[in-house]
């Protein structure tokens, strides 16, 4: 039976090779070429390279979204119109010619709002199971912006594609073992910038190629927003002081500078006692000081802008979730009810503590500042992202421990945790304790690194500090 579903599969890529293959075929026309677009003109051939990554690299994709289904399918249809988007736009840029810079805003209307709603799709489902799915799609969409850059646009998409990595990997790390259909999403999304650079290298290395004897750029479509209108013109110049005017006050300054040392006689002696930075009582009594050179901007607090209204705090369990989220000074967070196929999440929040009793699938913590965790038991991964000063205790083993984009991380480890791996990337001011008897010896994580190429690859090791 395994036999026969692999012939099936390599069936199944044969046709989709040949199908590809066509569209090379002189006067062949791809599914999304002018005929569907209502223009009769010849397609540009790099607009048929584009249909070759739609229906290859992207059609796949959307294949095995909709295998593993729910939040993945519905995304996958949002980032299907986006490159739907993007044709539709590469073939307005094949007939004709660049427009003005303010112009290319309206032009990229349409694809940005789809963007924008894959951005908002994760927003949306944040408590999703799959949310690392959603987070690999959104944090590489924007590759698509590729058409604005220049004069590289193709390092641009790789730098998408290694923000996308950073979470296929934790994909990759949760369902290797246990579900090889996410592996085939991560190979097939993965593959679609892949594609993507190499198209852009082909066709548009310096940038996007406009057609320079094409026709003008187009009006904009009804559903488009009207370019904003200019500012209104400068108001009348201010009245100037005569010249006589000026004269006379640059006369009376220098002979003030002239007077030297009696320059001093008209100031007052000012008592220790009324003193404001020996009295700090002083300080409350005199206000605050509005400086007369610049215009004053009430606080964030003041009665003109009204303080942004505080999001609810949870801590639930939601389906194998655990969400702890938008807690403020809470130092008695327990969740004690921790099983293996659970995992936790812990959100914005600040100067608290949590602590996980029991073993527990993998714990991650993100966009938190101040924060504690004390744990038992993980068998996967602690990943700490985006946040400042946190500090981690591990009471019994975990074997990974992440570090990502984050400010002041102390993990304590336990005897049987020695052997975690500890990965970090873009943190600072990391370092790991190590039991020494009743106390805790403290290493630092290196953050500088030196690289050589010893002449076949390139070797990279911590930089020792000299001096």
């Amino acid at each position: 039976m395994a036999e026969l579903e692999d012939l099936v599969e390599r069936l199944e890529k044969s046709v989709e090779r040949l199908e590809l293959a066509s569209l090379k075929v002189p006067g062949a026309r791809s599914p999304g070429s002018d005929a569907m677009n209502g223009d009769n003109g010849d397609v540009a051939p790099y607009v048929e390279a584009f249909d070759m990554v739609l229906m290859g690299a992207v059609a796949d994709y959307v294949k095995h979204s909709n295998i593993i289904g729910d939040d993945v399918a519905q995304h996958a249809e949002v980032f299907k119109a986006a490159f739907d988007a993007q044709r539709t736009f590469l073939m307005m840029a094949c007939k004709h010619q660049q427009p003005l810079e303010n112009e290319m805003g309206v032009l990229l209307k349409p694809m940005s709002d789809k963007m924008q709603a894959i951005q908002d799709f994760r927003e949306k489902n944040r408590g999703s199971k799959l949310f690392n799915h959603l987070s690999a799609v959104s944090e590489s969409v924007a590759a698509l912006g590729w058409v604005a850059v220049t004069p590289k646009p193709g390092p641009f998409v790789k730098e998408m594609n290694d923000a996308a990595t950073f979470y296929t990997n934790r994909v990759l790390k949760e369902f290797k073992e246990s579900d090889r259909r996410h592996v085939e999403w991560v190979k097939s999304f993965l593959r679609i910038w892949t594609e993507l650079q190499a198209y852009i290298k082909e066709y548009h290395i310096t940038g996007l190629s406009w057609n320079k004897s094409g026709l003008a750029t187009p009006g904009m479509s009804p559903g488009a927003c009207p370019l904003v209108p200019p500012p209104p013109p400068p108001g009348p110049p201010p009245l100037l002081q005569s010249e006589t005017a000026t004269d006379e006050g640059r006369s009376q300054l220098f002979a003030q500078l002239n007077q030297g040392e009696g320059i001093t006689r008209g100031l007052r002696h000012v008592a220790d006692d009324q003193k404001t930075h020996k009295n700090p009582n002083l300080r409350w009594q005199s206000g605050q000081v509005i400086s007369p050179s610049k215009t004053y901007a009430g606080s964030p607090t003041s009665p003109m802008s009204p303080p942004q209204q505080p999001r609810t705090p949870l801590l639930e369990l939601e389906g194998k979730k655990w969400r702890v989220e938008y807690q403020e000074n809470e130092r008695s967070l327990v969740i004690s009810e921790a099983e293996l196929k659970h995992v936790a999440y812990v959100y914005k929040c600040n100067n608290s503590m949590v602590k996980i009793q029991g073993k527990i699938n993998s714990i991650t913590i993100d966009s938190c500042k101040k924060l504690g965790l004390v744990f038992e038991n993980v068998v996967g991964i602690v990943e700490i992202i985006n946040s400042r000063n946190v500090e981690v205790q591990v009471m019994g083993k975990v074997p990974t421990i992440s570090i990502n984009k984050t400010e002041g991380c102390h993990i304590y480890l336990s005897e049987e945790s020695l052997g975690c791996e500890i990965i970090s990337a873009k943190s600072s001011e990391m370092n790991i304790l190590i039991p020494r008897g009743e106390d805790y010896k403290e290493y630092p994580v290196p953050e500088q690194f030196k690289t050589t190429w010893d002449g076949t690859k390139l070797c990279t090791e911590a930089a020792e500090n000299v001096g």
